[in-house]
């Protein structure tokens, strides 16, 4: 079978959602070519990027890569994606001038041309993701391990709405915590979590790929005992009580479930919010004041920040 390889040049705003519209659309293996990364200083710590070709990024916004058969369906899929990339428009994402473009490959050049741009990147104190393919040995005892088939679903958990997502899971996940995940995509946060320590983890995404993808990649992390995976629209008619509640999705659609966010959380509790573009993150601080939240730490990774938000006891004082 020959493929098509689906370029968007798009804006860095735009990745996550268009994103998820070509996962939903069938699409395997996206890549993400952002010049940033180019030039960004690293902390020592946290990642490296291999093998960056500076011919292959564009010289501003954002390039979009994934991959279709170029069987009959071929040009439905492609207007689909338009329609649906146009349709971000109504959340006041900006878009831009985005360009769609494609180019054909043989099999045997698919089936590797994506995979050269992941390789094993430590995302945070203790944990590392290393793609399935990838032999890896910790550097530290207490390191912690997710492995990930980024061909499998949304996410390869080193864009930094994930990042930012898994370092405050690092940092406020107690022992034996239980999480609820919203917007589970890939299941990369429940997988930390569960591999931080939390003991029940419930992940609902609407879409059924992510669900798929989300037990298959927990089941991969020997954590499938401890995620319950459901297809569900964000917290509605969810009813229990989780000490941490994440979401990495758009801070237009984290604004419309605060108030459940703090029904579904237990006194003390924490919800970590991230997906959030720097100039939306005075909305989405109003609405979790509104319900009653207390930011308690918010960070930022080029153009997103993570809120971390506490449901305060106010019996106790706390």
């Amino acid at each position: 079978m020959n493929w098509t390889e689906i370029r968007i040049h798009t804006t860095n705003e735009a990745v996550e959602p268009i994103s998820n519209v070509l996962h939903e659309t069938g699409a395997s293996g996206i890549v993400i070519e952002d010049p940033a990364d180019l030039i960004k200083q690293r902390h020592p710590q946290f990642g490296e990027i291999y093998e960056l070709d500076q011919n292959e990024y564009p010289a501003e916004g954002v390039v979009i890569k994934t991959y279709l058969p170029s069987d009959n369906m071929l040009d439905e899929k492609v207007n689909e994606i338009k329609n649906a990339i146009n349709q971000l428009r109504r959340f006041q994402i900006d878009i831009g001038d985005y360009e769609i473009t494609l180019n054909k490959l043989e099999e045997e050049d698919w089936a590797t041309a994506w995979k050269k741009y992941y390789k094993p990147v430590k995302i945070s104190e203790k944990i590392t993701i290393v793609p399935t393919w990838e032999n890896y040995k910790p550097d530290a005892a207490d390191e912690v391990i997710i492995e990930l088939d980024p061909g499998m679903a949304f996410g390869t958990g080193t864009h930094p709405t994930t990042v930012l997502s898994i370092q405050a899971i690092e940092q406020f996940i107690g022992e034996s915590d239980s999480v609820i995940d919203v917007g589970c995509g890939s299941g990369v946060l429940s997988i930390a979590a569960g591999l931080l320590g939390a003991n029940e983890i419930h992940a609902f995404d609407l879409d059924g790929v992510a669900v798929k993808s989300t037990k298959i990649n927990c089941e991969l992390n020997n954590i499938d005992n401890k995620v319950k995976v459901k297809q569900n629209d964000l917290l509605n008619d969810v009813n229990m009580q989780a000490d941490l509640i994440v979401s990495n999705i758009l801070a237009e659609i984290i604004v419309s479930f605060v108030s459940d966010a703090w029904k579904n959380l237990k006194p003390n509790g924490y919800f970590i919010t991230s997906g959030i573009i720097k100039r939306k993150e005075q909305m989405v601080r109003y609405e979790l004041k509104q319900a009653g939240f207390q930011i308690i730490e918010v960070n930022e990774k080029e153009d997103w920040a993570v809120i971390v938000a506490q449901k305060i006891n106010k019996e106790s004082g706390a």
